[in-house]
């Protein structure tokens, strides 16, 4: 990964948060602090980057307003970008916050970009320990963000560079002042579908292998129908050739059973899963607008016995 591109995946992710904060209504997930971390040139970039796509995903879309920027831009962000990383975020949120409440205090982030819970929720600084594992790139850019921002680093949140993907080590979390006598809330969000099954496997394993029962995780991932679902709009279709055209393509895709047995080899068992229809259900439900559950993503939270 080279910088450039993770600044820019955090960025994209964080754009998406922003412009749902700014301009949908109701609020699946409210980052109103995404926005911060920003540039205006840059909010701008994307938005024009995506208005200029809009023939790459829909023609029809693209003839209908053809002189509305704003609603071919809306159309994008709703249908493609956001679905997905808000009612994930959402749902995470929400088993962390429940977590803290039965007395977690340790909350381990993986992949977190440009990730901004510590900053919403101030009064945990003296509860909660946050452990941020990114790419050392990616987490170099986050810091100079909030630096730029004017964001003050409370002294609950830790950043631990890591690339996890290639090689999690335990090491470098411990470094940070992470304990692993303490039940941990790991989050894995966005990350499943661009690791071989094997490498989630491993990677699942090694995050259980110190941490006492109790510990838990939140995920998402695809279903077996990733790679054959068009989906509204070919959305499914055009997000597996978009992976694939900026170099990380989409390797995984999991039927129930391979991820019942996937986490039952590392001492998980699945507490809450969200099929897409529960999904629309519980995040999208009377909407008026163009959000929209994705059709082969499933959310996932499993807890170690």
């Amino acid at each position: 990964m080279k910088k450039d591109e993770s600044s820019l995946t955090s960025l994209i992710s964080a754009f998406g948060r922003a412009y749902h904060s700014q301009f949908d209504t109701p609020k699946i997930f409210n980052d109103y602090l995404a926005k911060d971390l920003i540039k205006q040139n840059e909010f701008n970039d994307i938005k024009e980057n995506m208005v200029q796509g809009i023939h790459f995903f829909n023609k029809d879309i693209a003839q209908k307003f053809k002189e509305n920027t704003d609603e071919i831009l809306k159309w994008i962000v709703q249908i493609q970008l956001s679905p997905t990383p808000l009612a994930r975020a959402a749902y995470c949120e929400k088993v962390l916050l429940n977590e803290v409440m039965l007395g977690l205090k340790q909350y381990v982030i993986l992949g977190a970009g440009l990730d901004t819970f510590c900053f919403r929720y101030p009064e945990m600084e003296n509860s909660l320990e946050i452990f941020e594992i990114d790419h050392p790139a990616t987490q170099e850019f986050k810091k100079k963000r909030l630096d730029e921002a004017q964001f003050n680093i409370p002294s609950n949140l830790h950043f631990v560079p890591m690339d996890f993907t290639k090689k999690f080590s335990y090491q470098t979390l411990l470094d940070e002042g992470f304990n692993c006598n303490k039940k941990t809330f790991f989050s894995l969000l966005g990350v499943s579908y661009y690791l071989t099954k094997e490498e989630i496997s491993s990677l699942i394993d090694h995050l259980f292998a110190l941490v006492p029962s109790g510990s838990s995780i939140v995920f998402d991932y695809a279903d077996e129908k990733l790679f054959e679902e068009k989906g509204i709009s070919n959305r499914v279709e055009n997000m597996v050739k978009m992976a694939s055209a900026s170099g990380e393509s989409m390797k995984s895709c999991f039927t129930y059973d391979e991820i019942e047995n996937l986490l039952e080899k590392a001492g998980l068992l699945i507490y809450e899963h969200l099929q897409p229809d529960k999904i629309n259900e519980q995040y999208f439900d009377n909407r008026k607008d163009y959000l929209l559950a994705f059709e082969t993503i499933h959310y996932l939270h499993a807890v170690k016995k």
